[in-house]
């Protein structure tokens, strides 16, 4: 009897718990995390080694060696944070990382220099740029990594050489997620520069939301390389003079049981990309490879050195890769030539469709097949200016295609009179594999918008 009573008491009491708990997220403002503090790391001395705990707000924190969160630990970084690698070191994450930047007041991982300077002038040489030459590792997630979350949070100059420890965990990249049952947030965000991809997902669920990418990959490199059953969204991102694509999806290197890859892309604004990249045939806007299925809607893709690229060899998940709805924007015979790319150019089978400006069909030839060359009509250069607010729209005057690689002073957003506005199509929805939380998720699924592109005529979209 008195057994039953004491597990009657505490049933009682984790209820009344539960119920106060259930009443404080009510009530609380979802749109900032409550960042508790727990183990406050100090900023006095230069980090290295393991590292877990809360770097504290408005901290400046300098790395002099490879730091490690180790598995079943969590860094936590509270708004306003810079840290600074003072060499080629990087993050490992064994365990969880969230970093949880504001607007007002950004975090930054960053390499430490006074002298340092962006290189960032129309024809600077690239094999010369700061950004492309990987002045420290980068944010490396191990298979354990089961949580990373990043928000308003810059990532600068990384995708440099790993020291052997980091090796272990993956070759080196900006960003790397490798968890295939693991949750992967980057929102709001800034990468610029990388030596490679930017940001590569070997698996995991994932939610890309409202970033802008810049100058990434010297030779080679998409803003998201997403790989081996890699599910989820990308969504409202400007990705700018990337060396190929902007998102990349493929399912080489799935292992059995893991959903195949999978993404939204929708809703952003992709520009100049697919220059720097050295093999011949690759790169521009979107691809979708090896076993890889989802849907591309509401893009716009300037002057772009491919438009969208369902690839053939080896071949994506046609049957179930959607898209349209897509503005199409070149300056030049060589771009507008590729909106549909070739087969014998890129091994490309994109289909072409009615809903994208320009229709698709306007322009191909009598008795096109997919897969052909075409030479479009030379109305279609220059046609369907997108009218942002300011924007490299037509190239400017002297520059080539392979020299917009920053937003600078560029405000992509759009005129009213745009052509571009209203004509998104909004009759799907986000996958929405990620849950929606301020400090363990995604803040907001952005659903597809009315207006094509990153940003949206009401002010929704991105924030940048």
């Amino acid at each position: 009897m008195k057994n039953i009573f004491s597990c009657l008491l505490l049933m009682g009491t984790l209820l009344v718990l539960l119920n106060s708990c259930s009443k404080v997220a009510d009530s609380k403002d979802l749109s900032k995390a409550v960042v508790q503090i727990a183990a406050p790391i100090s900023d006095a001395a230069c980090l290295s080694g393991a590292i877990k705990g809360t770097m504290l707000e408005g901290k400046t924190y300098h790395v002099c060696g490879d730091i490690i969160i180790n598995k079943g630990d969590t860094l936590t970084i509270q708004e306003g944070v810079k840290v600074l690698f003072e060499g080629s070191f990087g993050l490992g994450v064994k365990g969880s990382l969230i970093s949880l930047g504001t607007k007002e007041k950004p975090n930054w991982f960053t390499y430490d220099s006074a002298t340092l300077v962006r290189t960032d002038n129309i024809g600077a040489d690239p094999t010369k740029d700061p950004a492309l030459k990987g002045l420290w590792t980068g944010i490396l997630g191990d298979t354990s990594c089961y949580l990373m979350v990043i928000k308003w949070t810059h990532v600068e100059f990384a995708g440099g050489k790993a020291s052997a420890k980091l090796s272990a965990i993956s070759k080196p990249y900006p960003i790397y997620f490798a968890n295939p049952y693991g949750t992967f947030v980057l929102e709001d965000s800034w990468l610029y520069g990388s030596v490679d991809d930017p940001i590569r997902t070997l698996g995991g669920k994932i939610a890309v939301f409202r970033n802008t990418f810049e100058k990434c990959g010297l030779t080679g490199g998409e803003a998201l390389n997403a790989k081996a059953g890699t599910i989820g969204d990308f969504a409202y991102n400007v990705c700018i003079g990337i060396a190929t694509n902007g998102p990349k999806l493929s399912n080489s290197g799935a292992i059995i049981g893991v959903p195949g890859s999978n993404l939204h892309i929708y809703n952003n604004t992709i520009i100049n990309c697919g220059y720097r990249r050295a093999a011949a045939g690759r790169g521009g806007s979107i691809n979708f490879e090896q076993d890889a299925a989802g849907l591309a809607y509401n893009n716009i893709m300037v002057n772009c050195k491919f438009g969208i690229r369902i690839v053939a060899n080896p071949i994506a998940d046609t049957a179930n890769t959607h898209y349209g709805y897509n503005l199409n924007y070149g300056d030049s015979a060589s771009v507008v030539n590729q909106f549909i790319p070739s087969t014998s150019i890129s091994t490309a089978i994109t289909t072409p469709q009615s809903t994208n400006i320009p229709n698709d069909y306007s322009f191909l030839p009598t008795g096109w097949k997919i897969g052909d060359t075409y030479t479009a009509p030379t109305s279609i250069i220059g046609a369907n200016n997108p009218l942002f607010i300011n924007g490299p729209v037509p190239l400017p005057a002297g520059a080539r295609l392979q020299d917009i690689s920053v937003v600078g002073n560029y405000n992509f957003r759009l005129q009213s009179t745009s052509p571009c506005a209203g004509k998104g199509y909004t009759g799907f929805n986000a996958r929405g594999d990620v849950a929606v939380d301020a400090k363990y998720g995604v803040t907001e699924l952005t659903p597809p918008g009315k207006d094509l592109g990153a940003y949206q005529l009401d002010g929704t979209g991105n924030q940048h």
